[in-house]
């Protein structure tokens, strides 16, 4: 096998720019990044390669004539083997979203059927860009359904606890009625004392043994009236618990793992990172419009338009506040010092660690990745605008696929997500160093 080669056809470089779009998505819905988010990533990461795979396969007579130099043309990678490593990376994708739930799955199988579509027959149509837009905005909502649907998973298991263990103690507790009745009819058949025979004094015997044989959640049930005994009986162990010295009873209590209304559903993840897909759509409608000239150069128009895009969309990154769903919800509930929870004064409720995410801080962070973003691909445009031949043009499309790092980056520091936010940006150096070894176009 030629890695070499395989290195070129599914462009590896470009896999830096994949995982900055779940931690967006998930910076988005104002929770720390955890498993969903991490199976997002794999599924993104395989999508993306199956795209690229296919893109060559179904390019490969074009290929042949304007870049014979490609592994397919070149005989490097066969056709057969390039539409298998396609289905296998669906496959593969579709399969780690699954186990992020039923919405990730759904939100992964549009993806996958817009690059597809994409590939097999959009590209070469005035809807291409569009549908490649859609793609990189899917990847976002990705991140962001998964995210808070293994949140919300981690969140009914700390506030409900497995009624398996309840159903295991019940049998235990039902198999001491009886014995404790034998118990009581064999002392009772067994005059061995004065007391035995006199009635008062019987009673309290039994009634004495009695109580010491049954553990003390049954005895209090026999001793209770019938509709507060059904209640002691039926109860879990969870609602008699008594709460720890610090601790609200409340069962929607803030901090790391919030449960209850505060905690965003997949659907309101979705619309709280909508803003965020619409910006990273927008960026790579721009880019996928120049692509399209990239073999034979020639067009001013789309560099830039490009060019404009990026500079409002690094001006709307940078100046436009959207704090994340749970600093909204937070803001909704209540003012400051009204039942802080433990996460007070962070400004994200305590689910994201760390030190605090200041507004000054937050605003200055998001001003710097934003002017990165927006220097990493303007000046490739205006050199694609000032000169559009083929290689300037096909390096501007590659400088508007590494913006995608910068531009990522500020969304998550837009969120708050500070330690997310450098995290991102932390990949484009990586991203820059291996593009000096197998191109991203």
């Amino acid at each position: 096998m030629n890695l070499r080669a395989w290195a070129e056809l599914l462009r590896l470089p470009a896999l830096f720019t994949v995982p900055g779009d779940a931690l967006a998505g998930a910076a988005a819905t104002g929770l720390r990044p955890g498993r969903g988010t991490f199976l997002a990533i794999g599924s993104s990461l395989c999508l993306y390669e199956a795209g690229m795979a296919l893109n060559d396969w179904a390019d490969r007579d074009e290929d042949a004539v304007d870049r014979p130099h490609r592994p397919i043309p070149s005989g490097r990678v066969t056709p057969i083997a390039a539409f298998t490593a396609a289905v296998a990376l669906t496959a593969g994708g579709l399969a780690l979203a699954s186990r992020a739930g039923r919405p990730a799955l759904a939100t992964a199988t549009a993806l996958a059927g817009t690059v597809w579509a994409y590939d097999l027959g959009l590209k070469r149509t005035p809807a291409g860009p569009v549908a490649m837009a859609a793609a990189r905005g899917l990847d976002l909502l990705l991140g962001a359904t998964a995210t808070a649907t293994g949140a919300g998973t981690r969140a009914n298991a700390i506030a409900h606890p497995s009624t398996a263990a309840d159903s295991r103690a019940t049998p235990t507790a039902a198999k001491t009625f009886p014995a404790t009745s034998r118990s009581a009819e064999t002392q009772a058949s067994r005059p061995t004392s004065p007391s035995a025979t006199h009635p008062t004094s019987s009673v309290a015997t039994h009634h004495a043994r009695s109580k010491a044989t049954l553990p003390s959640t049954a005895w209090t049930a026999l001793t209770a009236r019938p509709s507060t005994a059904l209640t002691t009986l039926t109860a879990r162990p969870s609602a008699t618990r008594t709460a720890k010295p610090g601790r609200t009873s409340s069962p929607h209590r803030t901090g790391p793992h919030r449960t209850g209304p505060h905690r965003p559903s997949p659907a309101a993840a979705a619309r709280s990172a909508l803003p965020a897909a619409a910006t990273l759509a927008a960026h790579t409608l721009a880019v996928t419009t120049v692509s399209r000239h990239e073999t034979q150069g020639g067009s001013t128009g789309a560099p830039l338009g490009a060019l404009a895009a990026t500079l409002a969309l690094g001006h709307a990154v940078a100046y436009t506040s959207h704090p994340p769903a749970g600093r909204r919800t937070a803001a909704a509930a209540g003012p400051p010092g009204t039942n802080p929870g433990p996460g007070a004064g962070s400004g994200r409720q305590g689910i994201i660690p760390g030190p605090r995410a200041t507004a000054a801080v937050r605003a200055s962070t998001t001003l710097a990745l934003g002017t990165a973003y927006a220097t990493t691909a303007a000046r490739p445009y205006l050199h694609a605008a000032l000169n559009p031949s083929p290689p300037l043009t096909q390096r501007a499309v590659g400088g508007g696929i590494r913006a995608l790092i910068p531009l990522q980056a500020a969304l998550a520091a837009r969120s708050g997500a500070l330690g997310t936010a450098l995290f991102t940006a932390a990949l484009a150096p990586l991203a820059r160093r291996f593009a000096r070894k197998v191109s991203v176009t």
